[in-house]
């Protein structure tokens, strides 16, 4: 049973999906960091001053709307997106230059062979021959 396990951690599938969450969780912290510490405040110097991590809408009581995190999270959410296009763009690209250099390399003639080469060989040897004997 632990090998078979190991056999299934092992598989390729597991692997790139492990590296995946691994990488997307530090990718996560540097566009919270982005968002907070860069974004958030350049838009707050434009709008007068304003943190937006701190503008909330009152509602009754001790309720309120945090509108400033809502906007941190769409712009986390719009960055990381963004991030992501351009990997599947990229990706795409790449798959694309791959499919048609091998769809070149398909359409190409192939290279005659060594028998194909020998026999071109004799066929202009006799006619050489035949040209000698006229």
């Amino acid at each position: 049973m632990l090998k078979e396990f190991r056999e299934f951690l092992m598989r390729g599938n597991v692997l790139d999906l492990a590296v995946g969450i691994i990488i997307g969780a530090a990718f996560t912290t540097i566009v919270n960091s982005v968002v907070e510490d860069i974004i958030s405040p350049l838009i707050g110097v434009l709008t007068g001053g304003i943190d937006f991590s701190e503008v909330v809408i009152p509602l009754t009581g001790e309720a309120s709307i945090n509108l400033g995190n809502f906007i941190n999270a769409v712009i986390n959410f719009l960055i990381v997106g963004f991030v992501l296009f351009m990997i599947v763009r990229v990706a795409n690209r790449l798959t694309r230059q791959q499919e048609e250099e091998k769809a070149a390399e398909e359409a190409a003639p192939a290279e005659p062979t060594t028998d194909e080469k020998l026999l071109v060989a004799i066929e202009k040897l006799n006619t050489y021959l035949d040209r000698q004997q006229v």
